[in-house]
């Protein structure tokens, strides 16, 4: 039977869909808020991206351990509510005219640390809500909802914050996680009990996360690919916003065209992505799409203000159609190998080892954006974001052709 027509995965799907609108326009609508508004240089502008995801360092591990112990969905509807809390109060205190970089800071850092546990807690429950034989099914969907989300979510963001500033944004975004949780907490169908017979110490349970990824002949090498590809994707995002206003001369509209423009091709990769492991592999679909994604930072550094909308129209659709691609390919591989009481401490730990990379990115991109400049830091962040593919290409994960039996978990 069709997903479409399971009501628990439909609850999910609209939570993930109304979730990630308001999410995409906050993409735009926070750094935009501290260059608009609070006229934020490229250093600031870094530090707020590392707010964001330092948490991933911080609480990922941790948050993988008891995410293996507790219940899924209140974890989901907990960190869709305290998310909606936290961006409230940026519009809020704009109204009050007392909107500082420090709140924003804080406000980035608080949701991060929801999302760590949102995260961690959404992986591990999709394959108990729709089982492991609709697991690629069940994520194409879930991709095609964050790239329709992606298509309309930057338009509006750039409108929204040319016509009422960023904060206004902000405030869709807080109202779409509050949608979130009511559509979280229609799902009914029971979580299994965690059958482990024994709760082990938060060390140990850390550490069994960490030599499961590490010693598995796949997932470190997919964490190695996706870790070098956010640090040096978050280098270029870190300063292209900042460069888009100021060296292109771009006005908020038009950033949020290019956004939108991208996704088309995230919507099209969603719908193609059950297509291409079963034509050409899994282990080949992950290397393809990872080389792609990493060639197109090479076009960012050409943009002038005369060739600069089609320029990043061009590189958001390839990077948008590869990242989808690669995403859905290996997050159902990752999902389908590994065992229930694991998925917890898995997907803690590959959010801790492949995001944990996105906040340094943060700060080298704004640190080298104020010492050598806007586009020498894109050419730096392009460079050194081709080495992504190295270790996908050079391992196991080449030859994959099918998803072998989550029992597969040699070194």
């Amino acid at each position: 039977m069709s997903l479409w027509r399971q009501r628990d995965f439909m609850s999910l799907w609209s939570a993930q869909t109304v979730s990630q609108v308001g999410s995409q326009v906050t993409v735009l609508a926070l750094p935009l808020t501290a260059i608009l508004v609070l006229q934020a240089d490229t250093f600031e502008v870094g530090l707020l991206g590392t707010a964001q995801f330092l948490p991933f360092v911080l609480v990922g591990l941790p948050a993988g351990v008891w995410v293996d112990r507790l219940p899924r969905r209140p974890i989901l509807v907990v960190g869709d509510l305290g998310r909606a809390a936290a961006l409230a109060s940026i519009p809020a205190a704009h109204a009050l005219g007392v909107l500082t970089m420090g709140q924003l800071y804080a406000v980035a850092f608080v949701a991060g640390v929801l999302t760590v546990f949102f995260d961690v807690a959404y992986m591990a429950y999709l394959p108990s809500l729709v089982g492991r034989e609709h697991l690629v099914e069940g994520n194409s969907k879930l991709e095609i909802s964050r790239s329709a989300a992606q298509v309309t979510g930057p338009g509006l963001a750039g409108a929204l914050v040319e016509l009422f500033k960023g904060p206004v944004a902000i405030a869709v975004d807080a109202a779409s996680y509050v949608g979130s949780a009511l559509f979280v907490l229609r799902i009914r169908r029971q979580e299994p009990p965690n059958t482990s017979g024994t709760r082990p110490r938060m060390t140990t349970g850390i550490a069994e996360g960490l030599r499961y990824v590490t010693r598995h002949r796949l997932l470190r090498w997919i964490a190695a690919c996706t870790a070098i590809s956010n640090l040096f994707g978050q280098m270029a995002q870190t300063v292209l916003l900042v460069f888009a206003v100021r060296e292109l001369d771009m006005s908020p509209g038009l950033i949020g065209v290019v956004f939108s423009a991208g996704s088309v091709a995230a919507l099209a990769a969603a719908f193609v992505s059950t297509r291409a492991p079963q034509r050409i592999g899994v282990g080949p679909t992950i290397v393809g799409a990872a080389a792609i994604g990493s060639a197109a930072g090479l076009i960012l550094p050409l943009a002038t203000r005369s060739n600069g909308l089609a320029l990043l129209v061009g590189w958001s659709l390839v990077v948008a159609f590869a990242g989808v691609l690669y995403n859905v390919t290996q997050g159902s591989l990752r999902q389908a190998i590994t065992p229930e009481r694991m998925q917890g401490r898995m997907n803690a730990t590959m959010r801790f080892m492949v995001w944990g990379t996105i906040p340094v990115g943060s700060l080298l991109g704004g640190v080298l954006g104020e010492v050598i400049g806007l586009r020498p830091t894109l050419v730096v962040a392009a460079v050194g974001g081709l080495t992504a593919v190295v270790p996908v290409l050079f391992s196991d994960v080449r030859d994959l052709h099918e998803v072998p039996d989550g029992t597969l978990v040699g070194a």
